[in-house]
């Protein structure tokens, strides 16, 4: 999986490798987005202003048909007043309650004459009144364009079932006001809806009720509340939310969009929207009832989608041309870089003398600088090699005059012997492993040392700190048997012990611990030390230290740029140094 992605990641930079490559994507790059992003910020800024003047015209058009609809139910309520201002009706009405049953015909009759002069008159436009009824308080109905009966109430016990009924207990409580129905009232026609006012005594300083007015009028009145608005498209509906869920008025149930409205009026608009529908509303005062415009967002956006479509048409246009530009472009820039190229490869042969001629641009500024240098470069060589020589030289010289291994290693048992012969064990132990710690430094002049002799290397350093610091430190080690005996950089793991007992262990109070972990997994070599002192407050001023820059340095150079070393540390709960390498026994030899 990885060699695989590795591969990935190659076939991707390989094409950009070359400079006319990335002149050409940045050409492109440069051209083509600006445009696709001007034609989106276009497409966009069009189709909020589509949306905004769509709203606002839909809005001023329900508002018209709001107004045009109270238009015509003011006739419908002009209606309403004259019948129950009408004295003859109203007289024919209470006349009722005093008759026998077989005289109510004659009311009867006597009402629907009454009522058809009425509607006949030039005062009272009925073109949308489908039918009137007039209820008496005996609840017998008389009724001009339909049969004399109550619908669905017409039954044995139809007084109790309409005085329980909800539109019952509104005109009653309207007091004379007219109260508009969704619905029929009868409830044998889906095609009206019904207007209802109280008939109230006049004659009675409380206002009695004689009766109840029933106006159906037909549902085609929305035709022509709504015949101004087709142009503007979508759907027009008249829905009744003052119940709670919702009934919807018009259309009656054969437009698509009705089929969705159920339920609260909030639910319905998220539902709507949902499906990619355009919302306006507006209530009218009269009925307040709630005229809605719903229309597919796709179907008014027609228009700002061909912005798009030219927009991409534009920007493939011009990336074609850019691409040409750029080829041509690019081949003046880099057939210079290349007879660069080829020069500095010849150079890396061995040639030292160049003939090739540069123009007089940057490019051949630097082919000719390069010449030049290219002309200096065997004497300057020489010169270094000769001056590095004399300084390893002289490196040498002043080591073997400082160190001198046998002197000191001497000098150290005449010490140990000393210290033994009276009795101060203390000085024995220090000098003893002071001793085995030089020779373990030295490591007869190999750069290479087993684990194991880095371990022991470590004990005695930590042997000689804690006879100074009287056992205030404590070392646990847990390392893999497996690594023991593997090879590693000398000099690597005792810096970092150090390290941690100067700036993390001495400055805190009390006792402290350092702990070693060592591990390998798939050639991998981790070592991690660890301690509980007072943690790095400036860990710029630590990693900057000669110390730990020595140990990375040497990792570094002798592992290669895959070895890692990493710090953390957390003021007042210890440090943590990690570092890692890739254990090659050939190549770790060969440095050596």
């Amino acid at each position: 999986m990885k060699n695989s992605w590795i591969k990935i990641k190659l076939a991707l930079q390989t094409p950009f490798q070359k400079i006319r490559n990335r002149f050409l994507a940045a050409m492109i790059l440069l051209a083509v987005p600006p445009l696709f992003i001007l034609g989106y910020i276009s497409f966009d800024i069009s189709k909020e202003t589509l949306m905004a003047t769509n709203t606002q015209n839909n809005q001023d058009q329900l508002r018209t048909s709001s107004e045009v609809a109270d238009l015509l139910y003011r006739n419908i309520l002009n209606m309403n007043e004259s019948i129950v201002l009408n004295n003859g009706i109203r007289d024919s009405l209470r006349n009722a309650r005093d008759v026998a049953s077989s005289d109510r015909y004659t009311i009867r009759d006597e009402i629907v004459r009454q009522l058809q002069r009425m509607m006949n008159s030039n005062f009272i436009s009925s073109r949308y009144v489908d039918s009137v009824c007039l209820i008496d308080l005996e609840f017998e109905p008389y009724c001009l364009g339909r049969s004399d009966n109550l619908g669905i109430y017409e039954q044995k016990d139809k007084r109790a079932i309409i005085e329980q009924t909800k539109w019952y207990k509104d005109v009653v409580k309207a007091q004379g006001k007219v109260r508009f129905l969704p619905d029929n009232v009868f409830g044998d026609s889906a095609k009206t809806f019904s207007t209802l006012k109280l008939f109230r005594n006049s004659d009675d300083l409380n206002g009695a009720p004689t009766g109840i007015l029933v106006v159906n009028v037909s549902r085609a009145i929305f035709s022509a509340i709504f015949a101004d608005n087709r142009a503007g498209g979508g759907e027009f509906i008249a829905l009744d939310a003052s119940e709670g869920d919702i009934r919807v008025i018009h259309p009656p149930g054969s437009a698509e969009v009705a089929k969705s409205l159920t339920g609260k009026l909030p639910d319905i608009y998220k539902r709507l929207e949902d499906q990619g529908f355009l919302i306006v509303n507006y209530k009218n005062e009269t009925t307040g009832w709630m005229f809605l415009n719903v229309i597919q967002a796709k179907e008014l956006l027609k228009e700002s989608t061909k912005i798009g479509t030219a927009t991409a048409v534009i920007a493939s246009f011009i990336a074609a041309i850019a691409i040409i530009f750029s080829f041509f472009i690019s081949g003046s820039i880099t057939q210079p870089l290349l007879k660069l190229k080829k020069m500095m490869i010849d150079w890396t042969k061995g040639r030292r003398d160049f003939a090739e001629p540069f123009g007089q641009d940057e490019v051949g500024v630097i082919g000719e600088t390069f010449k030049r240098m290219a002309s200096e470069n065997e004497e300057l060589n020489e010169r270094l090699i000769h001056t590095e020589l004399k300084e390893r030289e002289a490196e040498l010289r002043a080591l073997q005059a400082q160190i001198k291994p046998h002197f000191l290693y001497n000098t150290l048992d005449s010490i140990y012997w000393m210290a033994t012969l009276k009795n101060n064990h203390e000085v024995a132990q220090m000098a003893i492993s002071l001793s085995e710690s030089f020779k373990l430094s030295l490591n007869k002049g190999n750069e290479m040392i087993p684990v194991y002799k880095e371990l022991k290397h470590i004990e005695h350093y930590l042997t000689i700190q804690n006879i100074r610091y009287n056992n205030r430190f404590e070392y646990i080690q847990d390392v893999d048997s497996a690594i023991m005996g593997m090879e590693m950089l000398k000099l690597i793991i005792q810096p970092l012990v150090e390290n941690a007992i100067y700036h993390g262990l001495e400055p805190k109070v009390g006792a402290g611990k350092i702990m070693l972990h060592g591990k390998v997994k798939d050639g991998w070599i981790t070592f991690v030390v660890e301690d509980d002192g007072v943690g790095i407050a400036d860990m710029a001023a630590i990693e900057q230290g000669f110390g730990l820059r020595n140990v990375k340095e040497r990792l570094k150079m002798y592992y290669g740029e895959s070895s890692t070393f990493r710090i953390t540390s957390e003021v007042g709960g210890g440090t943590r140094v990690e570092f890692r390498f890739y254990f090659q026994p050939k190549e770790v030899n060969d440095h050596a």
